[in-house]
């Protein structure tokens, strides 16, 4: 018997690929990388870097909820961005999302990403 548990909610974007919005396992939940996809809509959010920054956060938001957690019980951050000049904006957005004490986090700039965009950030939970 597995206590795997794959977590899915129509608050967030669908996968645009062979993987699940997040696992858990246990008291721990991986979750997938998020873009700032609109729910629903599947477009991308229109704006600047803040702007995107804050759909990302509220998609993982909504996917720890339905992992029975919140971004509160964030213990590892990933953000990747194609931009370095970037990385002040986001600190920015994701300290409205997430409270001292914060969790750990890696911050990477890479070549690109899905869909072209500048930021996706996943995150592991402990619920």
């Amino acid at each position: 018997m597995t206590n795997r548990a794959i977590i899915s909610t129509p608050n967030a974007p669908e996968a645009i690929g062979p993987y699940s919005q997040a696992v858990k396992v246990g008291n721990t939940v991986w979750l997938s990388g998020q873009i700032p996809l609109v729910p629903g809509t599947m477009e991308l959010v229109a704006g600047d870097i803040q702007d995107q920054a804050r759909q990302v956060f509220s998609n993982l938001a909504a996917v720890a909820e339905a992992a029975g957690g919140s971004l509160s019980s964030a213990v590892k951050i990933n953000i990747s961005l194609t931009d370095m000049a970037d990385f002040a904006a986001v600190n920015e957005v994701m300290a409205e999302f997430l409270q001292p004490p914060f969790p750990a986090r890696a911050c990477v700039q890479v070549a690109g990403l899905p869909k072209g965009v500048a930021i996706e950030v996943e995150a592991i939970l402990a619920v």
